[in-house]
């Protein structure tokens, strides 16, 4: 099954950058035992489009993320699929062609700020050494185009940080340093893995809202992977629900949130506070846990989680299909409006 959208008409908005076609990761643990982390994704991403990829821990998310640029470490690896940038399949490249890539054209954003940039170098000196390896600019050149970036992540002293070691500031301010390394050689397409689960609140919105404005300025595309469907559904145009390795559901915003047709989805929706506190009624959860995924069972993964669960679901697992424009679902039995209507799902504003 090709998950992807049509390219319409030659405008540079409508390129596909990256195409994705069923890949699989997986981990080797010994004894001939594989845990299937990426179970064939698919996916195309359009310049300056973001696409929210979701899930609980252990969904897969973050191997996607390292899959893309190849940077699975061991005992992971890709198993298959391919990954089409600009028209190259990336699983083609060498490792010296790979390494020129990243950064320069798609730039990552790491999880833990604390622990992704050195704390024996200078916020300058680890800017500098992203431009001069991929645009081989001179000193001062390099200089000006870091201290710019820095101000455009909103770090308006740009001159005095450039001087300054990461330590000297809050984890928040770091992981706007962490955006400017990741847009300082201006990419095509940032990849931001968990971005905002360290911060509070706060900060967690303005690390968003100067995503969002760097997209618009410099028109990037973004990957935004979170276990946080509020943070997806602020900023994203399409959002893909994974789960043990598959992907559950993949569709437009607006349909995603309006109309969700797995009950992964749905359960997700209906657990996230911000969206429940317009019901005076207690926060639903999802019962049960996360499968064991070195002893992952026959058929759909959610199935002993799932409200809506019947034998098939335990003996086949789904396959992607899809039930409207562009809109993806793995369920034996996708959810009905007349079923949602009865769960009473919570109306969602979109954002704008």
């Amino acid at each position: 099954m090709n998950l992807t959208t049509t390219q319409v008409g030659g405008s540079q908005k409508d390129e596909i950058l990256l195409r994705v076609s069923d890949l699989k990761a997986y981990y080797r643990l010994g004894k001939g035992r594989v845990i299937k982390a990426v179970e064939g994704l698919s996916l195309d991403l359009k310049r300056g489009e973001t696409l929210g990829i979701v899930g609980e821990s252990g969904s897969g998310k973050s191997t996607v993320s390292r899959s893309l640029i190849r940077l699975v470490d061991k005992p992971g690896y890709i198993a298959g699929g391919q990954i089409i940038w600009k028209g190259t399949d990336l699983l083609s490249l060498s490792e010296q062609q790979m390494t020129r890539l990243r950064g320069k054209e798609i730039g990552l954003i790491f999880q833990d700020p604390t622990t992704s940039l050195n704390p024996l170098l200078t916020v300058g000196d680890q800017l500098l050494e992203t431009l001069r390896t991929h645009l081989r600019l001179s000193i001062p050149e390099a200089r000006q185009r870091a201290i710019e970036t820095l101000e455009l992540v909103g770090i308006r002293e740009g001159k005095e940080v450039f001087h300054k070691y990461p330590c000297d500031y809050s984890t928040g301010f770091r992981q706007r340093v962490m955006i400017a390394m990741s847009i300082v050689c201006r990419p095509d397409l940032v990849i931001a893995d968990e971005p905002t689960t360290m911060l509070g609140v706060t900060v967690q919105a303005q690390i968003l809202a100067a995503l969002s404005e760097l997209q618009d300025r410099l028109g990037m595309a973004m990957i935004l992977i979170t276990h946080d469907f509020g943070v997806v559904s602020e900023v994203s145009d399409r959002i893909m629900v994974m789960y043990a390795g598959y992907v559950m559901e993949y569709a437009p915003k607006r349909d995603f949130l309006l109309e969700p047709k797995h009950p992964y989805t749905l359960g997700l929706i209906s657990s996230v506070p911000i969206i429940e506190a317009r019901k005076s009624r207690r926060l639903r959860v999802i019962p049960g846990f996360p499968p064991d995924m070195v002893r992952l069972q026959p058929g759909c993964p959610f199935a002993p989680r799932c409200g809506y669960v019947q034998e098939v679901c335990r003996q086949q697992m789904p396959s992607l299909v899809s039930l409207a424009p562009d809109h993806w679902c793995a369920c034996h039995f996708p959810i009905s409006k007349a079923e949602l209507d009865l769960a009473e799902q919570p109306v969602i504003e979109e954002k704008a």
